[in-house]
């Protein structure tokens, strides 16, 4: 049934008019309008184009709904799950073409400068990962990095740590200066998120070392300062560094990034350090985390998926 034959069906067999329907529904009244008099007009007896056309209405409809709700980022390969959650009957191909129709464009490409200044007299940490960014369990593999944002009172700087089994972002540190006390402050929120030390590496006097997480970031001096070396070691995280200059090393990381950027800071402009900071964090916690789907997690969100997973984790 369609949107329009169900809004006509509510008036006619339970006295609801179509004018609160419309406004329940978030439809209106004007394309209600355009589809009884197509319903009922001469096209209507004829039977030519009235049902494809209706059809491709009610779908450009609920297409249109359904990208301003994921916030105009999700494309047609995302979109067409949020659409089948709804209970829609629509391929990837139908979404690509309504959204073609209506002019609704996901991305736009920028590029941003990078920030990794290495520091030559620090010897850098072994890569642990080699490009291999999966993970079969929580608290195995976790990547971070930190890139700047710009505003109209000088730059605001994010360090992240996002565990790659989810994608699920679990530290966002903002600051003015991109150190190793951003970095820091990253680690620790993830750390925090996962209940602290002891559920990220487990308890006891005889850890096996393998078990504990692994932190893979570039091999800049941010990650390889004493103080976030000394603080990674207390909180039994084992570093992991990339090559230097190649992005695809730390490429989940930079992912996370190229998302901010296309869905972030190229449509907004900050007028100062903390109207970025407030919208940057409401995107990671809130969108990024919990609406965002991700195809290295079965096209589910970081928090669904893992809440998907968890009782097969209690289960084994």
């Amino acid at each position: 049934m369609s949107v329009a034959r169900f809004i006509a069906d509510q008036r006619t067999k339970h006295r609801v008019p179509h004018t609160i329907v419309c406004a329940l529904l978030g439809v209106s009244l004007a394309w209600f309008y355009k589809w009884r008099a197509r319903a009922t007009g001469p096209a209507a007896d004829s039977g030519l184009h009235t049902t494809r056309d209706l059809r491709r209405d009610t779908v450009d409809r609920a297409v249109a709904v359904a990208f301003r709700k994921a916030r105009g980022v999700h494309g047609s390969p995302r979109l067409v799950h949020d659409l089948r959650d709804d209970g829609w009957t629509v391929s990837e191909k139908t979404v690509a073409a309504s959204m073609r129709r209506q002019g609704l464009v996901a991305r736009r490409i920028r590029r941003r400068n990078g920030l990794t200044r290495q520091d030559k007299a620090k010897a850098p940490f072994p890569d642990l990962l080699r490009r291999d960014f999966t993970a079969d369990r929580p608290n195995s593999r976790w990547v971070g990095d930190i890139t700047e944002i710009p505003t109209g009172a000088g730059k605001l700087y994010l360090a992240t740590v996002i565990d790659l089994y989810s994608r699920r972002l679990l530290g966002a540190a903002t600051s003015l200066h991109p150190d190793a006390d951003l970095a820091g402050a990253a680690i620790r929120m993830a750390v925090t998120a996962r209940g602290g030390v002891d559920a990220v590496n487990g308890t006891g006097w005889r850890i096996n070392e393998s078990q504990r997480v692994v932190f893979h970031t570039d091999r800049g001096s941010t990650y390889t300062a004493a103080s976030f070396t000394g603080l990674c070691r207390r909180l039994g995280v084992r570093q992991s560094m990339g090559r230097v200059g190649s992005c695809f090393d730390n490429a989940a990381a930079e992912a996370f990034f190229s998302s901010l950027e296309w869905e972030v800071l190229s449509r907004n402009t900050f007028a100062d350090t903390h109207a970025a900071q407030a919208a940057v964090l409401d995107w990671c916690y809130g969108f990024y985390n919990h609406t965002r789907r991700h195809s290295s997690a079965a096209m589910m969100s970081p928090i669904n998926y893992e809440n998907a997973a968890a009782p097969d984790r209690e289960a084994a």
